[in-house]
């Protein structure tokens, strides 16, 4: 399972919310029975773990989750790399009903404290919400159906407004007239305000036919006035009503109104509205316990190319004991070797705890065969490779050294491409300058074997990864974040192309009926 969590830190609208990226699964679970509530054992303890996840984020102080019920596409890894041809994927009614099953265990519980949906709580006003309908309400996650698609809407809008430039009808053409944004809740009469509203509709529209695959999980209460969650200070609720709340803020603006004007809205009667004191929810959300720091589980495509080049597959029930053995051990031993070593004489694979390694050259190993022999002929110290015993005695230890030096290692990246000094005293400035020289005049380069190349890319990929940076000047690192999110576009926009086409599939067949 692949989350993206945005903790207290956060800026609106993303503060304390947690979006459920990626779910997967194979189907080895057993025993194959029923568990005592009449569902398949493997689904009870599948809605346990996803439950305790909801229990232990609410504990943290998030305060809601997004889940989008999306199948993956035909023959498509979301995580786990081959799935077994006996296994099913379920469409989206299917997993939709999965996600539901168990969220009303998890209200039962008293986890979640509320069920809705992207659209009926961001794009329309139910009740008496006085909540503005604009994007800037709507949190922004990686992958998401809503963010690709009004991406796609701007640069369609920009293109309209481009073509009516060109024809010189901009005036005579407005996107929305002032009176409908004035009735849409907009204060902001201006063109922005103007598009803003064009793409919320046209997003709405888009969205509606699908509405109830977005599910949006409450952990705590959301104001019936604002739409805020309420992580702290009171929630003021009505006895007489149900699942009605408003906030501190909401609730002094209450007061400041003619008592006709007050809640309920639409009515004679006035309700009173009861203080209860919101405890248990902690100021910060960080994460108590130790994380295992490795690049390779950063995000799921890392994750699906080091199980993809290492064929750590799950289409067998031996092949996915395998896979998930060496899994476990790369996230627990992130010093050993990924992949295979091959021994620099002979060209055979070298066993982990056998064979002899440069300390200088990055990838230069020899097994035990040809060190003994005399064969190996290299200006360097070569040591032996440490015993699984050492290894797991300097684990943690290496974990800890190993994130130290990743962080030095790219912050010289970002010094060394922006220091113009030829006696800088910087240590290792110097070097990683010449690294860069190298790469500008390099002939074979990577693709072609060359080591330092290697090396240098390899560091310049877990920078791009990193850099928030719009105006970094590390070398290729504006490309890099490019080439990364275009991979991630076009797996987002598969995603998308096939939830649209199973859309109009869907539509076709109501119309024929």
């Amino acid at each position: 399972m692949y989350v993206q969590e945005f903790g207290a830190e956060c800026a609106y609208p993303n503060q304390r919310r947690v979006y459920l990226s990626y779910l997967d699964s194979v189907k080895y679970f057993r025993p194959e029975i029923k568990a005592a509530s009449g569902e398949a054992l493997r689904t009870f303890v599948y809605h346990e773990i996803l439950i305790g996840y909801l229990e232990y984020c609410k504990q943290r102080g998030f305060t809601s989750c997004y889940i989008w019920a999306c199948p993956p596409l035909k023959g498509e890894d979301y995580i786990l790399y081959c799935h077994p041809e006996i296994q099913k994927t379920p469409k989206s009614e299917k997993l939709r009903e999965w996600f539901l099953a168990m969220l009303q265990k998890a209200t039962k519980e008293e986890i979640v404290v509320e069920l809705t949906n992207l659209y009926d709580h961001f794009f329309i006003t139910m009740g008496e919400c006085k909540a503005k309908v604009t994007t800037s309400r709507l949190p922004y996650f990686d992958g998401d159906y809503w963010r690709g698609a009004a991406e796609d809407m701007i640069n369609q809008i920009r293109q309209e407004e481009d073509d009516r430039k060109l024809q010189k009808k901009s005036k005579a053409k407005k996107i929305f007239t002032k009176k409908a944004l004035k009735a849409a809740g907009y204060t902001d009469l201006s063109s922005n305000a103007s598009k803003d509203a064009m793409l919320m509709q046209k997003l709405g529209e888009t969205i509606y036919p699908m509405k109830d695959d977005f599910i949006m999980v409450h952990l705590q209460y959301s104001c019936s006035h604002c739409c805020i969650l309420m992580p702290s200070g009171k929630r003021w609720a009505c006895h007489q009503c149900r699942c009605f709340y408003i906030c501190d803020k909401c609730y002094r603006t209450e007061q400041q109104l003619e008592e006709r004007e007050r809640h309920p809205s639409n009515s004679r009667d006035t309700h009173k509205l009861h203080p209860v004191d919101i405890v248990g929810v902690p100021n910060d959300t960080k994460d108590r316990d130790d994380i295992l720091e490795s690049e390779y589980f950063d995000d799921r495509q890392a994750f699906l190319g080091l199980c993809q080049r290492n064929h750590y597959q799950y289409d067998t029930l031996l092949r996915a004991k395998h896979s998930s053995m060496m899994v476990l051990y790369h996230l627990h031993n992130p010093s050993a070797p990924v992949f295979v070593t091959t021994c620099n004489v002979c060209a055979h694979g070298t066993e982990t705890d056998q064979g002899w390694r440069c300390e200088v050259c990055p990838d230069f190993d020899v097994c035990n065969g040809c060190y003994h022999k005399g064969a190996v002929n290299h200006p360097h110290k070569l040591t032996n490779h440490p015993s699984a015993a050492d290894r797991d005695a300097q684990n943690k230890e290496a974990r800890q050294m190993r994130v130290s030096q990743l962080r030095k290692m790219l912050n010289l990246l970002v010094h060394a491409s922006a220091c113009r000094s030829g006696s800088c005293q910087h240590p290792d400035c110097r070097k990683v300058k010449e690294l860069y020289r190298h790469g500008m005049q390099c002939k074979p380069r990577a693709s072609g074997g060359c080591v330092l190349c290697v090396k240098m890319w390899y560091m310049l990929h877990l920078h791009a990864r990193a850099c928030r940076d719009s105006r970094c000047s590390v070398p290729r690192c504006r490309d890099l974040k490019v080439h990364l999110r275009r991979l991630q576009q076009q797996s987002d926009s598969r995603r998308r192309a096939a939830v649209n086409e199973m859309m109009r599939q869907r539509a076709a067949g109501v119309a024929s009926t």
